[in-house]
């Protein structure tokens, strides 16, 4: 079930990633985000609502407001990023963020079985094949600048929603929600010129939210039912899903090594998935 889950959640990742970081070429991306923060709390207000979940230990808040510090950090820069250069350059190197919430399970006593840890090997190594051949091209060194700070923000973020997800998985991603919500609002009232959104635009900001929040929850619960390094790596995946859904919705031209890592990741994912049985 954990790694069904992890799964789900990068496949909602990578729509989402790639719905946002196409909204934001023509918005800017702090108000993308704030969009779409807004309609993922009311998503997740009324599932916690419904589920009769707002009862839970109180430490849940601690670590839905540091993922939502960490988070907008890095989904504003991994939006500019995408708005900058091909989303099949920018969002694999994102995928090497799996090397924190990896690295902190393995030090914390994990230990992952042996076809799992070839699995591992397996899965990263398909996502540097995917993003590898356009790293030698022409593109500015900003926007992989960014990428690669928004690597580690969301690397930190798998390891802070899964500490949290172990009081409630629902309420950390409420409170992670609700955080997000007001620092951003507060950014806004402070830079009051950064453009703003339309009604046209508030579908597509309602689909990223409520599609992101459900990948947020989906790893949220992976992460309890199953070792961190090894449903993180599952729930990385989504870098791969938005350079394939690029390829096919707008047409970016991928190189034939760039399928072959994708092939390659999706070995590592049957190896991982077979260390469950």
């Amino acid at each position: 079930m954990s790694a069904a889950l992890a799964l789900l959640a990068s496949l909602l990742w990578g729509a989402s990633d790639f719905m946002g970081g196409l909204k934001s070429r023509s918005l800017p991306p702090v108000v993308v985000y704030l969009g779409s923060q807004i309609f993922g709390f009311v998503f997740l207000a009324a599932l916690v609502t419904l589920g009769h979940l707002w009862i839970a230990p109180a430490p849940f808040w601690g670590w839905g407001i540091a993922t939502s510090v960490v988070g907008i950090a890095s989904m504003i820069t991994f939006y500019q990023a995408l708005s900058s250069a091909p989303m099949g350059l920018i969002s694999p190197i994102v995928a090497l963020a799996v090397v924190v919430p990896v690295g902190v399970g393995l030090l914390q006593g994990e230990s992952p079985r042996s076809i799992q840890v070839i699995g591992i090997l397996v899965a990263v190594t398909g996502v540097l094949l995917a993003s590898g051949p356009e790293l030698g091209g022409t593109q500015s060194s900003r926007p992989l600048v960014l990428a690669g700070m928004s690597a580690v923000g969301f690397g930190l973020m798998y390891v802070l929603m899964a500490e949290g997800s172990k009081t409630s998985a629902a309420m950390t991603m409420f409170s992670f929600r609700a955080s997000s919500m007001v620092l951003l609002l507060m950014a806004l009232a402070i830079f009051r010129n950064v453009g703003g959104a339309t009604a046209k635009d508030l579908p597509i900001m309602a689909g990223i939210g409520i599609v992101d929040a459900t990948a947020n929850l989906s790893y949220g619960v992976a992460s309890t039912l199953g070792l961190m390094s090894v449903t993180s790596v599952l729930g990385s995946l989504y870098p791969v899903v938005t350079a394939v859904l690029a390829a096919v919705v707008l047409r970016e031209r991928l190189r034939a090594v760039q399928y072959v890592g994708v092939s390659v990741a999706m070995v590592g994912v049957l190896l991982i998935s077979a260390g469950f049985a």
